[in-house]
């Protein structure tokens, strides 16, 4: 599967993504510092889920319709770089079509599978 990793969510993420044979692209490798709506844009022109731990993007796509290609959104009161690498592992056991285009919320407890599929 094709990510753009949040700048927030960190390097552990990405290096474990990639070692584990997915196409992982890096906001703080290749655009550090940009505004969310340009890495929304970015992930989608590039046909990559947004893995991030900030709730701006279910905003971007639920009330501003932004295309998106999927979003992950890790959510947790304390998040380590191994609690990250858990939750990647929960939803990466899922099937891609069921990423692609949705929005996903994950806990450390559950998945949460919202619609917002665009083209």
């Amino acid at each position: 599967m094709r990510f753009l990793v949040d700048e927030c969510v960190g390097p552990s993420v990405v290096r474990w993504l990639r070692e584990n044979n997915h196409d992982a692209s890096s906001a703080f490798e290749d655009c550090r510092g940009w505004e969310d709506e340009r890495i929304l844009e970015k992930a989608c022109t590039e046909g990559r889920i947004v893995v991030t731990m900030d709730k701006d993007f279910g905003d971007m796509i639920f009330r501003m319709k932004l295309p998106h290609r999927g979003i992950i959104l890790l959510r947790s009161a304390y998040c380590g770089p191994s609690d990250k690498i858990s939750m990647m592992k929960k939803v990466l056991s899922l099937d891609e079509s069921d990423l692609s285009g949705r929005f996903v919320v994950i806990t450390e407890t559950a998945i949460r599978i919202s619609g917002a599929i665009t083209d």
